[in-house]
């Protein structure tokens, strides 16, 4: 299969990838992550370990990993609207915590909303570029608490 579009091409910024450096231990960061996007609005109601999982079922000898399900309610009953149903495929937004070295966290997300708009699952119309902007707002007042 080839993609419809060239991974390479794509800027960061079309994706809405956003990344920052903790200087703290792993579950520190977890619990700080999780307090600042709550502040900023975002409820968490999905969260699970991908490196535990792995290094439990497979052996995989994985670093540190942790996803945290994020989601804004009214945010996302409007995606939902405006994409006929089909954006809840990408639901819950996540913003991932791994261990880089003991006491160092990056914190990473993409925006769910815009890729959601590149592959054609939402519209690219007026609405979404609404809720594209509102969730950016969200997303980067978390980052800036962070």
């Amino acid at each position: 299969m080839t993609l419809p579009i060239d991974p390479a091409q794509i800027d960061p910024d079309d994706i809405g990838a956003t990344q920052t450096t903790l200087e703290m231990d792993h579950e520190e960061a977890i619990e700080h992550v999780r307090e600042v996007f709550t502040d900023a609005g975002f409820g968490v109601p999905v969260e699970f370990s991908p490196s535990e999982l792995l290094n439990e079922k497979v052996d995989a000898d994985r670093d540190p990993y942790y996803v945290l399900g994020a989601c804004n309610p009214a945010v996302a009953d409007r995606a939902l609207a405006a994409s006929d149903g089909k954006l809840g495929a990408l639901f819950p937004c996540n913003v991932v915590v791994w261990e880089e070295e003991p006491g160092r966290q990056r914190v990473y997300h993409v925006s769910i909303m815009r890729i959601a708009r590149l592959v054609g699952v939402a519209p690219d119309d007026e609405e979404m570029a609404d809720i594209v902007a509102e969730t950016g707002d969200l997303v980067d007042a978390a980052f800036e608490e962070l």
